[in-house]
């Protein structure tokens, strides 16, 4: 199949299943990070979390009766997937997440697509942007410029840098989210694809904590602390990365990335529910910009609601 048929056509009941349970377990993961960053440090957290990860998925993979691929082409790739999806951004949203709530970095990091179908027009032959995408992205930044709020420039502050971080941790998942198309053509598994981009992005971390973070030298975390870090592996990483890669597979770059505007739903809930989170309502008004915006981009919600003329050419029975 095509690119331009994966971004194109309707997704499949199948894919939207997928999409829904990859936007919950990665809108947990704002949540365990919320809980981690009371007792841990930023690379501590990132790196417990796709060392993790990597470990059940390689079980997973042999278990499976596949293996990682040993082309050295192929590992290059990991390692740029796993830096620019990995390493960059889940280290950019933790130290967002020391000054911001969860749900308000989930939501500025549901401005990736926008970010995605800028990027993916100019480093993409398939998916350049269209009036209405245009539109969308307009509409999402102004979300974006909102949720910021507009006296962001007289009170440069830890908050606003914080909110800074994490929406240039979605310019990183953009990239990758382009760059990751490449996977596919490679003829890998998404599991082994999964596996191999969490173990890159593990070896690019263990030098970087054990020289900044020292973990050796840090207190005793608490079981809440723990059991984050068993959830953001397991759930958030492991089992959403093999989803990831399904979707990406088959429904391509676009689509996928419509998972961030679902992402907020899970991650306001708990961060409310179990955290003591409060969204201010510039927070609400962004999110429903920004969700606008990615309805615009999508087209499908528009043309549900104004379906297109029959065409008048149609041949008539004789």
């Amino acid at each position: 199949m095509s690119p331009t048929t994966r971004t194109s056509r309707p997704m499949t009941m199948r894919e939207w299943a997928m999409l829904l349970v990859l936007a919950a377990v990665w809108g947990g993961s704002f949540f365990f990070n919320g809980i981690a960053v009371r007792e841990l440090p930023v690379f501590t957290i990132v790196v417990a979390r796709v060392a993790l990860a990597a470990l059940i998925l390689y079980a997973l993979l042999r278990l499976a009766g596949d293996a990682l691929p040993r082309a050295p082409r192929i590992w290059r790739a990991f390692f740029v997937m796993g830096l620019i999806n990995n390493v960059v951004p889940f280290s950019l949203i933790v130290w967002g997440q020391q000054h911001i709530a969860s749900g308000v970095a989930s939501i500025l990091n549901a401005s990736t697509p926008l970010f995605t179908v800028v990027l993916a027009h100019f480093l993409t032959g398939d998916e350049k942007m269209s009036a209405g995408r245009v539109a969308g992205v307009v509409t999402g930044f102004a979300g974006v410029a909102v949720m910021i709020g507009l006296d962001a420039a007289q009170a440069l502050g830890a908050h606003v840098a914080a909110q800074a971080l994490c929406l240039a941790a979605a310019i990183s998942y953009a990239f990758a989210g382009i760059y990751g198309r490449r996977f596919g053509a490679m003829g890998l598994s998404p599991m082994a694809t999964a596996t191999g981009q969490v173990t890159a992005s593990s070896l690019l971390l263990v030098p970087l904590v054990l020289v900044v973070d020292r973990p050796w030298t840090l207190a005793m975390p608490g079981m809440a602390t723990f059991a984050a870090l068993a959830g953001v592996a397991a759930l958030s990483t492991a089992l959403a990365y093999v989803l990831y890669f399904r979707i990406l597979a088959s429904a391509g770059a676009t689509n996928l990335l419509l998972v961030t505007f679902l992402i907020p739903v899970s991650a306001i809930l708990l961060g409310v529910l179990f955290l003591d989170e409060m969204l201010l309502p510039r927070h609400v008004a962004g999110m429903a910009l920004i969700g606008l915006g990615l309805s615009a981009i999508d087209g499908r919600p528009w043309r549900a609601l104004w379906p297109q003329p029959a065409m008048q050419n149609r041949r008539t029975p004789s």
